[in-house]
């Protein structure tokens, strides 16, 4: 994964410090760890992940397996609005296919979702968000937006575009 001395960037290796002080004792706080350091930067770089390995005793490979492991963690930057578009039984049912593509075509983003090349926008498909009863759903910034169409999906995003908020 990583060929290369860690370079991370000073104020990202102050933040990673400060959190490992807080958990370095805590044999069992990789998990945290990745969570606070993804919370804090943003994502989990290769450097993040070899960084975080040296300071608490295991390898890369055990690391980003964690990181890999579970769905929380993203190993890639993410846009500055997120944008999760809802494929639960009830969205589906009711046309979260076509609000999927519709948002990911507007974006110019791959059909399954992904970041826009100005790291504004990040789609994400996922399996449910729990507002079955305003189906089909997609939740922007943590906002929920529901019972959408393709059109109505779109100016969402227009608005988010614009600088407005939900």
């Amino acid at each position: 994964m990583l060929d290369s001395p860690i370079t991370l960037e000073k104020k990202d290796k102050v933040v990673l410090d400060k959190i490992l002080r807080t958990y370095k004792k805590e044999r069992g706080a990789l998990i945290p760890i990745l969570q606070k350091a993804q919370e804090e930067l943003g994502y989990l770089s290769p450097d993040t992940l070899a960084y975080i390995a040296s300071q608490t005793n295991r390898t890369l490979a055990q690391v980003y397996s964690v990181a890999t492991f579970y769905a929380q963690f993203r190993l890639e930057p993410i846009g500055k609005h997120l944008v999760r578009v809802c494929h639960g039984t009830a969205c589906h049912v009711g046309g979260a296919e076509d609000i999927q593509a519709c948002v990911c075509e507007h974006l110019e983003v791959g059909d399954e979702g992904g970041t826009t090349k100005d790291l504004q926008f990040t789609v994400e498909k996922v399996v449910c968000v729990g507002a079955c009863s305003l189906a089909p759903v997609m939740i922007v910034d943590g906002v929920a937006h529901g019972r959408l169409t393709p059109d109505k999906a779109r100016n969402v995003i227009r608005k988010y575009q614009q600088g407005k908020k939900g």
